[in-house]
């Protein structure tokens, strides 16, 4: 339908809008935010663009485009997407919208900070379109610069030590991938995905590969135990590297999960299930109680995204035992739908939870719940959003929450009882830890002079807060068109998966 190269266009216009702010920042200041501002809505409505030429009814890949790149290696310059793909961009562009807006008071070299954020931004969206597996590599690796420079230069006082635990983190687990990628090009004299997507492998050698695969995306995630990263990473960030961190980035463990462990090496997935089952339960549960425990605001976010993304990857390996214990096809799709659409909606809550404490720390200058106490009587604007956005996150029916987690939950009654049931303590863990921290930091008596003195919320901070409102809510009491958008690829992944691979 559109003959632009649309998605190289999303890839690299952010990329080429940083560079420009970067050269004019030190002699144009004034102009650094509207550049910004422009290059972030123009790359959000090409998305739209591309959104409205996809055709939800076929799995196959869709605005392909191939340029040879290694030629001595068979490594093409491959985009394009399909359903499971083209959510995660949308949810890029949009948010990185958001992030443009929210740090349009920075001050300190505002020029190299919303750079870093437009390169973030076009890695992430080239990372989410690759169809050849080293560009995805690269890409993958390339998205660790901005960020580590996000959080080392404009991060809190232990940034430092925050930036090189994630660094660590995430470098350590990509090499596994690196290597099981090579091994494969090896074997079938090829890095396209969907090539490797019907390369035979032997039991042993999958199982290898998951495990490689299931390291490198599992701190990405993050899954429990390799999390730690996390809560630092967050605590240290400024607002928008919290935001496009919750937001996007966790997202791509799920996805390199979708794209690489299930239709790559299926016969090892369906082996080795019960470990990541067991694993995303702990992280339901346990995390859950982690996070009630916590005293500052983005330290109980992170943790409760680490809970929700738990979520991702039950709903992903549930399909497994699904398919195994009843032969349902449907159930297995029902399963990986709902962890799709929990990683969408988790990118809006999460953002909106930390853009909500970003603007009472403007203010105060204090992330500790015990610095606050009675806002709502000052800030009742602001209050109404912060408790939608918390109570999205506890799972509230009429929210997007409660939709992806009710899916998985759902066709975790297929798999095993208990595994629905376990996956169930997130709605009460959920909303004890949302309500507490609600009822500390807005309600009650005002707390002390610096929140009496607070002031609601400004025209850019309405913004913000509203579209984020209408997304949530907008997927919550209608979701169809986020469900059909990907059901031809769930489908079809569902399909490819129960069928062996083995050599």
């Amino acid at each position: 339908m559109f003959d632009w190269p649309l998605l190289s266009l999303l890839v690299w216009l952010p990329i080429v809008g940083a560079v420009a702010l970067a050269m004019l920042g030190p002699r144009y200041p004034d102009l650094v935010r509207p550049v910004a501002l422009i290059t972030a809505l123009v790359v959000f409505l090409l998305s739209l663009v591309l959104y409205a030429g996809f055709d939800s009814s076929t799995a196959a890949m869709q605005f392909e485009e191939r340029v040879v790149w290694i030629a001595a290696f068979n490594v093409h310059y491959h985009l394009g997407i399909d359903g499971l793909s083209l959510p995660l961009i949308l949810l890029t562009t949009f948010i990185g919208v958001l992030i443009v807006i929210g740090g349009w008071t920075i001050k300190d070299r505002a020029h190299l900070y919303l750079a870093a954020f437009l390169v973030l931004q076009g890695l992430m969206v080239g990372m989410f379109a690759a169809l050849d597996a080293l560009l995805f590599y690269v890409f993958f690796e390339a998205m660790l610069v901005p960020m580590f420079l996000i959080i080392g230069i404009w991060g809190g006082p232990n940034r430092i030590y925050a930036t090189i635990k994630f660094f660590l983190f995430t470098f350590f687990g990509s090499v596994f991938m690196l290597i099981a990628l090579i091994w494969m090009y090896l074997q079938g004299g090829s890095f396209a995905i969907l090539d490797l997507h019907q390369l035979p492998l032997s039991l042993s050698a999958q199982i290898w590969i998951f495990l490689a695969f299931l390291i490198a995306f599992a701190v990405k995630v993050p899954m429990w135990p390799v999390h730690t990263w996390l809560p630092d990473a967050h605590v240290e960030a400024p607002t928008g590297g919290s935001v496009v961190l919750a937001a996007v980035m966790l997202k791509i463990g799920g996805y390199g999960l979708v794209r690489f462990s299930l239709p790559i090496v299926p016969d090892a997935a369906a082996e080795l299930d019960w470990l990541v089952i067991g694993l995303s339960l702990v992280a339901i549960a346990y995390i859950g109680f982690v996070a009630l425990a916590q005293s500052d605001m983005k330290k109980l976010i992170a943790y409760s995204s680490i809970s929700h993304m738990g979520f991702v990857t039950l709903g992903l390996f549930l399909s497994f035992a699904i398919v195994r214990n009843t032969g349902e096809l449907t159930g297995a799709g029902l399963g990986i739908s709902g962890a799709m659409v929990q990683m969408i909606s988790h990118g809006f809550i999460s953002g909106a939870m930390f853009l909500a404490v970003g603007v009472l720390y403007d203010r105060v200058h204090s992330r500790e719940i015990s610095s606050y106490g009675g806002v709502a009587n000052t800030m009742p604007w602001f209050a109404m959003f912060a408790v939608l956005f918390f109570m999205a996150n506890s799972g509230l029916p009429g929210t997007s929450g409660f939709v992806g987690e009710f899916m998985v939950i759902l066709a975790a009654f297929h798999a095993n009882f208990w595994f629905a049931f376990v996956a169930g303590t997130t709605l009460l863990l959920g909303a004890a830890y949302s309500l507490w921290l609600v009822k500390r930091v807005f309600y009650g008596e005002v707390a002390n002079k610096a929140v009496a003195g607070l002031k609601d919320l400004g025209a850019r901070e309405w913004l913000l807060m509203t579209v984020l409102a209408v997304m949530v809510l907008g997927i919550g009491i209608w979701p169809y068109p986020l469900i059909e958008m990907m059901e031809a690829s769930v489908q079809n992944l569902v399909e490819h998966i129960v069928v062996s691979k083995l050599d």
